[in-house]
């Protein structure tokens, strides 16, 4: 053992270092074992459970995303052992020296009398790299050092902490464990110099008894904890995760004191009946006597109980004074039929008529475990909450009390804008409160265990949960001459580990339903030893394991990643496939992404076998990094200089860096709605989709919208719908139906509200849980849309390269003949028009049109040169003029050159498309755009198919009858609601942290720009044509593919607006393919659409600009 200890402390001059020996991944560390609490007293353990489990939607009001995070993650620490007298958190600064390499670390920095004076300090628990040291790499694949396993190149950063501490005197007689929540990668730790532990597994706890190597209790001498933190390790070959690479001691660090014999770990398992009236309970306990001699005999000295509390009625009570008083079982020691090999004690029990868990209802109970001497005295305590369940597999399907729950998940890295890794609690019930109001009710934690603290609060909330190994070996896929390690018996005993120490360390949550091998590491004998183990020792949950083809024999589930639906759709009808199909990652949400997302879930909801998925991602991996300005911005991979790095594919979730929803949270919010409408054959079908819960707490509404008028709204009166079951009744019996037969509008929407009549842990009352749009049939027949000419006249003339049109005192227009384009349109004297109106077909390149490298859209865009199109003016010339009306007729040559003005032979022959433009001009200041396209048949899908021009900077003010109020697509509107929204150009700015193509809405009626004095254009769909997407931006097209961050754009000098017939979609079902599925792609055909403009003032309305279109039968 002496040479072992010298390997690992000294200089290794015969050649080993520990760090890269796959076979060697600990030393003295402890067995994994659940999270300890040790408490005094049964009392004190209900008591503690009481307060930690007060946690609501309140506490996610102070989350902080910038420097007081540094603050809230100590402060964090402090309160998770708060009320614990015999835990002591470490947790604040250390003194810290970051060295190249484990060869530059100062010789003997852990004796006890180091002279640490002139090292710097570091909070701990963080990542060293946001605070100064060595710089954050993002990677997604790729490995960030030489790859030659399980070998480390020579520059491995190196980071050495010191911190002294004292032992409570109310410790003295006990026994003194060293419990580090999580180390990245591989740490040596000694205490007053000697050495105490070696480990790896940068996301689970390392442990080591410390207890010979402290100072006594209550002595004046202090102890110091000494920590040497590789960067690398052979472990790191395991940890190839697709997100930041961050160093350090970035969970809490806490001392536990124990008595000489005491409760070490326990596993709660329940078995309900048929009918859920009852169930059975089995506790294993492990004690640790390894003090006490003799050592085979703990009954004879001591006794085990344990005992069940109903905590959900807890909170019922005033105070504390009736927590002992809400216990429904006790649990008692079974002499007999302990499981063959296990090496502890079964407690049995029985509860009648549990309360069963669920991610609908998530009712815990407390257990807690006790450890008495002869005498009767409590010597150890143990507890934690737990929940009855039960996990279960069917033909194609995965059950939870019998149910085949529907997964409505989404990914969760560990990630904080500041301080990486590390995590606070706020933060923390930020996340699920979020989920929980977006109704998200499953999460994957990818790829990895996650905080302790995560797993109570999911328990607490009600989520469903993957618990994931940390294991990925994604890197090796792209290596020719290197083995996945499951493939290599060397890297057997690391990968069974982590998988060990994961579900040793998380067994008793009720909210993990499914254990997962890790991702993406290939698949071999090594996996089937994990799956082998896992289900010997928890036969109460399901695996999962997607590597090999998601169709393994180690998974109980068939797992795909971005699996298209035409091939869901196979797999759930292929009768040979007994197993459901859950996608471990689907819609990938990259920016301005997660287009198609309505079609998967029509295939889930409509199709057994399909049983939801978990979406890529929750959060951007953005990190806070200060700017050239002095501001802070969020940064992705590159900007830290880190090489090797993938840009920006750490930006990905559904949230912003600091949980600020994208606009695609309404969309998942809505496909993942647990309350459907449907309208079919005349009947409203209210559907409640809840497995456990009816409509008992909902109250539902009505809202009824003509022409985008609100007509009127009323509670809906509806009995309780039972969970699956469904409630019809006749449209034309609803309390709307008189609004609708006395309406004259075109267009009739019904919006049916469900809401929270009282508050939950994850919100308050009047919350909406869901809200769906129906379209009534219309009272009348409806004909292209057409103006009433007045009887007013004209004035036009030609000069020169101008034409000039005008209605004297009320509005006047200037065409420039060489451009065919509006050089000037002022409405009542104001000016509103700087440039336009021209043909648009290319929109800024979002990530989803960029990835697939040669094959991608814009690879191919580029190649068509759709790019660099630019319009020049075959002709321009007066078609028609009569006293009411002027029309004129434009044709523009879309060229790949640069040239500016009149038509040439040489650049007619680089025409890409041809556009005529027909300008029908009235007197009354109408304007009708008739554009006829024609693209030449070679090109690939068109961005876009519509027309661009630039308003007046002042004419900011934007109000449209559409879907909206948020941005939406042709294949991500099912959220967006049709109806009339009002904001400002600036607002409707949507700040992915790399611009691209954004802010659109869809479906758009009418729209007017307007300046504060009610002065502006007005814009809207003309004829047989469809509605329009648009959008109003200070940023160009071209500035918003130029800048490759937010804080980089700069605003032009007016406002660009983008009105399209036809606007490609935004595709998602990943971002490294072209995948806008095929009724979302713009072909190179013929198109034909018409707009119409007219001057607003502050005595017109848009909403009555429109109705004098519409032709009444």
């Amino acid at each position: 053992m002496a040479s072992l200890v010298g390997q690992l402390i000294l200089p290794p001059e015969n050649g080993y270092r520990v760090w890269e020996d796959q076979s060697f991944i600990k030393w003295k560390k402890r067995d994994p074992h659940v999270t300890l609490h040790c408490h005094e007293s049964v009392e004190g353990s209900l008591k503690y459970w009481y307060n930690r489990n007060k946690v609501d939607f309140l506490i996610s009001k102070s989350a902080v995303w910038n420097d007081d995070a540094v603050q809230g993650a100590l402060d964090s620490a402090a309160y998770w052992v708060k009320d614990s007298p015999f835990i002591k958190s470490l947790s604040g600064y250390w003194k810290f020296f970051l060295a190249a390499n484990p060869a530059s670390v100062p010789a003997k920095f852990y004796e006890s009398d180091f002279q640490d004076s002139k090292w710097d300090t570091l909070p701990v628990p963080s990542n060293w790299q946001l605070h100064g040291y060595d710089r954050p790499i993002y990677t997604n694949t790729t490995y960030p050092f030489p790859m030659d396993p399980p070998y480390i190149h020579e520059e491995n950063p190196t980071g050495c902490y010191r911190v002294h501490f004292h032992i409570p005197k109310e410790w003295e007689g006990r026994r003194i464990l060293l419990h580090f929540e999580a180390v990245d990668s591989a740490f040596c730790a000694w205490v007053n110099g000697s050495p105490v532990g070696y480990s790896q597994d940068s996301r689970l706890p390392a442990e080591f008894e410390i207890t010979d190597f402290c100072h006594p209790c209550g002595s004046d001498l202090e102890n110091v904890l000494s920590v040497q933190v590789f960067k690398w390790s052979d472990g790191s070959y395991l940890e190839d995760q697709d997100h930041w690479w961050l160093s350090g001691i970035h969970r809490d660090v806490l001392l536990l004191s124990k008595p000489k014999v005491f409760i070490t770990d326990y596993f709660f398992k329940s078995n309900l009946v048929e009918d859920f009236s009852s169930a059975e309970i089995l506790v294993e306990v492990k004690i640790d006597n390894s003090r006490e001699t003799p050592k085979d005999n703990v009954l004879a000295n001591y006794t085990i109980e344990a005992v069940l509390y109903d905590s959900g009625s807890w909170y019922s009570y005033d105070g504390y004074s009736d927590l002992l008083s809400s216990n429904v079982a006790d649990i008692k020691l079974q002499p007999s039929n302990v499981p063959l090999g296990f090496h502890g004690y079964v407690l049995v029990g029985k509860l009648e008529s549990p309360k069963l868990w669920s991610a609908e209802q998530p009712y815990l109970y407390t257990l807690v475990v006790i450890l008495k001497d002869q005498s009767g005295s409590i010597v150890d305590c143990e507890s934690c909450p737990v929940g009855f369940r039960k996990v279960s597999k069917a033909h194609k399907q995965l059950l939870v009390n019998g149910h085949a729950v529907i997964i409505r998940g989404v990914n969760r890295h560990e990630h904080h804008p500041r301080v990486g890794k590390t995590n606070i609690e706020a933060c923390m019930v930020k996340d699920l409160v979020l989920m929980k109001q977006n109704n998200i009710n499953a999460v994957r934690n990818s790829h990895y265990p996650q905080h302790p603290r995560w797993y109570e609060l999911c328990d607490l909330f009600g989520v469903y949960m993957i618990d994931e190994a940390n294991i990925e070996t994604h890197g090796f896929d792209y290596s020719q001459h290197l083995k996945h390690p499951t493939l290599e018996p060397s890297w057997a005993t690391a990968m069974l580990d982590r998988a060990i120490s994961m579900v040793e360390r998380d067994k008793n949550h009720s909210c993990i339903i499914v254990w997962s091998l890790g991702n993406e590491s290939g698949y071999g004998p090594n996996h089937s030893a994990m799956a082998g183990w896992i289900r010997g020792r928890d036969s109460s949950r399901l695996l999962h394991y997607e590597g090999g083809g998601s169709r393994t024999p180690c998974t109980d589930i068939v797992c795909p990643m971005y699996m298209r639906v035409w091939d869901m759709l196979k797999i759930a009808n292929d009768p040979t496939e007994t197993r459901p199909l859950i996608l471990c990652e689907y819609s990938h949400a990259m920016g301005n992404s997660n287009g198609n997302l309505h079609i998967y879930w029509e295939a889930i909801d409509k199709t057994f076998g399909l049983q939801g998925g978990f979406i890529w991602e929750w959060v951007d991996h953005g990190l806070l990094k200060t700017g050239v300005d002095g501001k802070k911005h969020w940064a992705y991979g590159g900007d830290f200089g880190d090489v090797p790095n993938d840009s920006n594919f750490c930006l990905n979730g559904l949230v912003w860096p600091d949980r600020t929803p994208h606009p695609v949270m309404h969309e998942v919010k809505y496909l993942y709605q647990p309350i459907k409408v449907t309208l079919q054959e005349g009947k409203l079908e209210i559907r409640n989709t809840h497995f456990y819960e009816t409509t008992q707490g909902l109250e539902f509404s009505w809202n009824a919208h003509g022409d985008g008028c609100d007509l009127g709204s009323g509670i809906l009166s509806l009995p309780p719908i039972n969970p699956q079951s469904s409630f019809y009744f006749d449209w034309q019996s609803g309390p709307w139906n008189t609004l609708w037969a006395s309406s004259l509008a075109e267009e009739f929407f019904l919006i049916i509200t469900a809401k929270l009549l009282n508050s939950t842990r994850w919100v308050e009352a009047g919350h909406i849980v869901s809200s769906t749009q129906i379209q009534l049939p219309s009272r009348r027949e409806i004909f292209p849309h057409a103006i009433n000419v007045g009887g007013t006249t004209l004035h036009a003339e030609t000069r020169g390269d101008t034409i000039t049109v005008r209605q004297k005192g009320l509005w006047d227009m200037i065409l420039n003949i060489k451009t065919g384009t509006i050089d000037s349109w002022k409405v009542e004297g104001v000016d509103i028009m700087s440039k336009g109106i021209l043909p648009c077909f290319w929109r800024a390149p979002t990530d989803n049109d960029k990835g697939g490298g040669s094959a991608s859209y814009l690879s191919r865009w580029k190649a068509a040169q759709i790019d660099s199109l630019h319009f020049i003016t075959e002709s321009c010339t007066i078609q028609n003029q009569t006293e009411d009306k002027v029309k004129i007729l434009v044709v523009f040559l879309g060229v790949t050159t640069d040239a500016e003005g009149s038509f040439s032979n040489q650049e007619k022959s680089k025409t890409l498309i041809k556009v005529d433009v027909i300008y029908t001009i009235y007197a009354s200041g109408d304007v009708i755009v008739e554009n006829n396209v024609k693209p030449n048949s070679d090109l690939p899908p068109l961005p876009r198919v519509g027309v661009e021009f630039n308003l007046k900077k002042s004419l900011d003010q934007v109000q449209w009858y559409g879907r909206g109020p948020f941005e939406c697509y042709p294949d991500r509107k099912a959220a967006a609601q049709v109806g009339v929204y009002e904001q400002k150009v600036g607002d409707m700015h949507v700040p992915y942290i790399v611009p691209g193509e954004s802010s659109g809405r869809t479906d758009v009626r009418w729209v007017t720009f307007r300046d504060k004095n009610g002065f502006g254009l007005y814009a809207s769909r003309y004829g047989s044509s469809p509605p329009m997407q648009m959008s109003a931006s200070y940023y160009s097209t071209s500035e918003l593919y130029r800048a490759a961050h937010n804080e980089e754009l700069v605003e032009g000098d007016s406002i660009e607006v983008h009105l399209d017939h036809k606007h490609m979609g935004l595709g998602g079902d990943d971002s490294w393919s072209p995948c806008v599925h095929n009724q979302y792609l713009l072909p190179p055909v013929p198109y034909s659409f018409s707009i119409r403009f007219s001057p607003a003032t502050p005595a017109t309305s848009g909403h009555g600009i429109y109705k004098s279109q519409q032709q009444n039968s």
